[in-house]
């Protein structure tokens, strides 16, 4: 069994870490700071809970004044650097976290910390109630970070700043006009660095989820600009293209689908138990005498608790298929139970999309 993610705060961590706080603080009582750590409540917290206990057993720990501890932290950077620690550990976190929870009222020492910080691990979550809280001053902080040296703080830029960013809170004003943010996607859409640049386009496609126009202006725009260009552009556009929108399809190549066909299609597994798997076949047929350009797709729709069906889209291919061929296409999809899905008994519904155009459905049970 694999061991769980919430346990990278261990005892091996915790005396690495307690080592290198002590060479910034001879005095800093190891003892005390672990018992407090590994309360009563510790084994039943899961990971973000965690991080949130050791943020508010550190400031414990440390002094009464935020000014003071931030330079605590900063000097404490360099030296689990020294004792082995390496940039973009997860397990420090709680270091963005602590100028979140306790510095929101001191915006210039948070802003100087967090420049400082997110080169040893990214303070993308952090940032974003100073937003909220600070709008305007923040994101002319997040542009001139945009032009920053580090890879790392240009990073956290665009990343901080993405509407809809996963496990984090959302930025209302954002989603609602992203506007603020394009200055900012401008100044990174040909950054050096291939991290800034997907986190460029993360950016986008949160954006094309509740203001498709703005990227498909921006896509067109820069889709050829660069070598990069184009895999920036389509990676931004992912939603849109797993949405089946045709504006989105034809920019990338993705045209008519007139004289291509789906024939055979069949579910060889009509019953499936959860933990075993969905099989299906079907031939795609292109009837056109010359090469189709084909994104190739299928619907899966889940049962919900309230029996109504949910569709998520799957990825098979993107490529060209020859003219006048015929090409039998297996898949398989896992029922194995898994974390971020529920399944529910009862009917659910396959499909094959082409180019964005979906082709009939068929049933099948997923059954306990």
């Amino acid at each position: 069994m694999s061991e769980l993610f919430k346990n990278i705060y261990n005892e091996t961590f915790f005396s690495r870490f307690t080592t290198s706080i002590t060479a910034v603080i001879p005095d800093f009582d190891s003892k005390y700071f672990l018992k407090e750590v590994y309360n009563n409540e510790w084994e039943s917290k899961e990971l973000k809970q965690r991080m949130r206990h050791i943020t508010h057993v550190l400031k414990n720990n440390l002094t009464n004044d935020f000014k003071d501890n931030v330079e605590i932290i900063l000097k404490l950077i360099p030296a689990l650097e020294k004792n082995g620690f390496k940039p973009n550990n997860l397990e420090f976190i709680f270091f963005p976290d602590f100028i979140e929870i306790y510095g929101i009222d001191d915006f210039d020492t948070s802003v100087n910390a967090f420049e400082v910080i997110t080169q040893f691990v990214s303070c993308e979550f952090a940032v974003r109630p100073f937003i909220i809280h600070y709008p305007k001053t923040m994101l002319q902080q997040m542009l001139d970070w945009s032009n920053h040296k580090q890879s790392m703080v240009r990073r956290l830029a665009t990343e901080g700043c993405r509407p809809r960013l996963p496990w984090a809170m959302a930025i209302p004003f954002l989603k609602e006009n992203p506007e603020p943010i394009i200055p900012i996607l401008e100044n990174l859409k040909n950054d050096v660095s291939e991290n800034v640049r997907r986190s460029v386009a993360n950016n986008l496609n949160d954006i094309s989820k509740d203001n498709p126009t703005i990227v498909i202006y921006l896509v067109k725009k820069w889709k050829n600009t660069t070598k990069e260009s184009v895999s920036l552009t389509k990676h931004a556009c992912r939603t849109l293209l797993k949405q089946g929108n045709l504006e989105v399809m034809e920019l990338f190549g993705f045209g008519d689908i007139d004289k291509i066909k789906i024939t055979d299609f069949k579910i060889t597994t009509p019953i499936v138990s959860i933990g075993g798997a969905l099989e299906f076949l079907f031939n795609i047929e292109n009837i056109n005498n010359t090469a189709s350009k084909i994104r190739l797709e299928y619907g899966l729709y889940y049962q919900k608790a309230n029996s109504s069906l949910s569709k998520k889209v799957f990825k098979i291919s993107e490529k060209e298929y020859s003219g006048n061929s015929t090409t039998i296409v297996r898949r398989k999809q896992s029922f194995k139970v898994i974390t971020t899905r529920k399944f529910h008994i009862g009917k659910h519904q396959l499909s094959i999309i082409i180019n964005g155009v979906e082709f009939e459905k068929i049933d099948f049970e997923l059954t306990a």
